[in-house]
This record gives structure tokens, C-alpha cells and sequence, in this order.
């Protein structure tokens, strides 16, 4: 049977260390760069790289996916370069190098995962529901990482940082080794129909200007979330745990989405996901220093996030055929990037010139945006 064949613990295991990785960067890169004496604008680019070679990378890498169908090889090619590139970072630590650095590690990051989605939702054929199940532990990786450096980082220097970094790479690295190759299934799509026809198909244009808006709305969150409540005074260790928070409640959201899905239209899951958005960002641009409410902020990561993003990866591949969903998956992948280079570079600019709240307002007006091109641009579909 095919859910007995499913490799489960295998697609787990690589989904855990790619998130691992992204919890040791999220919260504690921007700090790390603080550490190393660089200013709130130098920090915002320096996150902003990354960020803006996901706007490249994954349309090249995808193109590639679909043309030689070798997606496998593509991830473990990705992971290898990944763990190569980023060990520059020990050469030396100024603001050139760092660059250089954060864009070469970022072109072979960011060719990873959209190729992996398409192998994993291939692995379930027919069983796209129990995609959640799998991810999750993407996200039970972050937890772990991201609570485990937090405390480290009360007792040890951050000195130690990229180090811990090259450790999850080489996670990444053998848990690509261990995933079976899988090719999606022909769709219903009629085989003349290429990527940019259905590109034009209703409400996926909207979907995708919607998701580089929400990205960039995480600008301030993923850059300076960390610097912000620790000069609010919490303690990293503290940091840490709050940021866990919002992962696990993302968890429990990831366990729920299947039957989300069953009842509520993708359009209805994205726009609660908007909404709940623009909220969240104003609560964390105004309220921080009250811990309830930084707590029920956190929980909304369960919205901004983890319905979002399951949503979201729903729709992509409901939207093309099996030919496509590489770059489908891959542009999905360059436009979040997109809207989270420019979240970052503008959070960098205004952190100091405007403050916390309004920087975080602004945030909160892009997510209501997204909110209001999805309610008006893309069709109720039945779930």
C-alpha cells in the first residue's frame, strides 16, 4: 500500500535539520552581527543577502528540477555547497567577506527545499493531507535548536555561533543522503499547458504578490525580534523559549491543517492568516515589555506561519501540473525571498530612525494589504 511505503521517518529527518538551520539563524543571526560590533543598517542588509538570493536561486534551481527531473540530486548538490560555502565564515568576519559569504551559502540553501517539496508531496501521492505530519518536525527542529542556543548563549559566547551552524549543515547533508528519490505523478493539466499559462490562471497572480507581502511583514520579526526583547530586558535564555513558543504553536496548527482544509477554503485559511497578521505585528511593535501579551504574539505564529505556509503549499500545487511544480514550488520560494530581503532592509533602515512601533506598524499595513488582495483578487474555492 502506498501509506505503508511512505518513508516517513526519512523525509522527517531532513525536514528537521533544514528548519534546525533556519532556527539558529532567524533569532540569532541579526544578534551574532550585533555581536561583531555592526550597526542596525549593516545588519539589515547583511540578513537582507540571503534573502535576495532566494529571490534568484530557486527559479534556477526549479528550472533545472523540472528539466532534468534529477530533484534529489539538486538537494544533496545544495546541501553539500551549502556546508562548503558558509565554513568561509571562519576566513574572517568583515562586512565585505560576511556578504560574500551570506550570498554564496544562500544561492545553495535556497536551491533545497522547493525541490524537496516536490519529492515529499510525491511520496504521498494522494496523500497531500498528511503533508503537515511531515513538516512538523521541521518545526519541532526549530524548537530544539532554537530553545537549545538560547540557553548556550547564556553561558558561552557567541563566538561559538558558526560553528553550531556548520554542526545542523552537516545534519542536512546526511539526511539527504538517506531520503528515496520520488518524481511526481502526471497532473490533470493538460500537457500543452505551460508554466506562464498557468501562472495566468485566476487568483494566482494575487496569491503570489500576497505572499511576498506577508514575507516582508516578518521583516522587523525575523531581524530585530531578538535585539528587541532583549534591550526590553528579557534574558536570551528567556529569548529563546518565547521564540519556541510560536514554533510549537505552528506545531499544533501543522496537526490540524488537514482537517482545516477539509472544512475551510484556502481562500478563507489565507485570509485569516493575513489578518491575524497585522494584528500580531502590532502587538509586538507596542506591547512587548507585558510578557502576556508577548506570549498570546507568539501563539499568532501559529496563523502567520504555520496556516500561511500550509495553505500556501496547497494552493501551489493545486495551481500546476507535474511538470511545473518545481517551478511553481521555486517561485513561491523567489517571491517570499523577495518580500523578506525588502521586510529586512527597510526594518534595518527605520529600526533606529522610527522606532520599534512604527517599524512593526508598517509590517502590520503590508499584512493587511496582502489581506485585502486576497479578499478582493482570488476566487472562494471548495474545500
Amino acid at each position: 500500500m502506498a501509506v505503508a511505503a511512505l518513508p516517513y521517518w526519512r523525509l522527517s529527518s531532513f525536514y528537521l535539520f533544514y528548519f534546525a538551520l533556519l532556527g539558529s539563524t532567524a533569532p540569532f543571526l541579526a544578534l551574532y552581527f550585533d555581536h561583531l560590533g555592526f550597526s542596525a543598517a549593516r545588519i539589515g542588509e547583511l540578513v537582507a543577502i540571503p534573502m535576495l538570493m532566494r529571490c534568484v536561486a530557486p527559479n534556477i534551481w526549479g528550472w533545472l528540477g523540472d528539466y532534468t527531473g534529477r530533484r534529489l540530486a539538486i538537494v544533496r548538490f545544495g546541501a553539500v555547497c551549502t556546508l562548503l560555502t558558509f565554513s568561509l565564515i571562519f576566513v574572517s568576519k568583515t562586512y565585505a567577506w560576511l556578504a560574500m559569504v551570506m550570498a554564496l551559502h544562500a544561492f545553495f540553501w535556497h536551491a533545497v527545499l522547493p525541490q524537496f517539496e516536490v519529492i515529499t508531496l510525491a511520496h504521498l501521492q494522494g496523500q497531500t493531507s498528511r503533508y503537515s505530519q511531515i513538516r512538523l518536525w521541521g518545526s519541532i527542529g526549530f524548537i530544539i535548536t532554537v530553545v537549545a542556543l538560547g540557553r548556550l548563549f547564556e553561558w558561552l559566547s557567541l563566538d561559538i555561533y558558526p560553528a553550531a551552524l556548520v554542526l545542523i549543515m552537516a545534519g542536512i547533508v546526511l539526511s539527504s543522503l538517506w531520503v528515496p528519490n520520488a518524481q511526481p505523478a502526471p497532473g490533470h493539466r493538460v500537457a500543452g499547458e505551460g508554466f506562464l499559462k498557468q501562472l495566468r490562471s485566476p487568483g494566482v497572480l494575487a496569491f503570489y504578490a500576497c505572499v511576498a507581502l506577508m514575507q516582508m511583514s516578518h521583516g522587523p520579526y525575523y531581524t530585530f525580534l531578538t535585539l528587541h526583547l532583549e534591550r526590553l530586558g528579557y534574558s536570551r535564555g528567556v529569548i529563546g523559549m518565547l521564540w519556541a513558543v510560536g514554533v510549537v504553536a505552528e506545531v499544533l496548527m501543522f496537526m490540524a491543517m488537514s482537517k482545516i482544509l477539509a472544512r475551510f477554503s484556502l481562500r478563507r485559511v489565507l485570509l485569516a492568516s493575513f489578518l491575524l497578521a497585522a494584528l500580531r505585528w502590532l502587538l509586538l511593535g507596542s506591547l512587548a515589555e507585558f510578557l502576556w501579551v508577548l506570549l498570546f504574539a507568539q501563539v499568532l505564529h501559529a496563523a502567520t506561519f504555520g496556516s500561511f505556509h500550509a495553505a500556501a503549499i496547497s494552493f501551489v500545487q493545486r495551481s500546476f501540473g507535474a511538470r511545473q511544480q518545481g517551478q511553481g514550488q521555486a517561485l513561491y520560494a523567489a517571491l517570499a525571498g523577495t518580500g523578506g530581503a525588502l521586510g529586512a532592509l527597510y526594518a534595518g533602515y527605520s529600526w533606529n530612525a522610527l522606532g520599534a512601533a512604527l517599524t512593526f506598524s508598517i509590517a502590520s499595513l503590508a499584512a493587511l494589504a496582502a489581506a485585502v488582495i486576497i479578499a478582493t483578487c482570488m476566487q472562494e474555492d471548495r474545500p
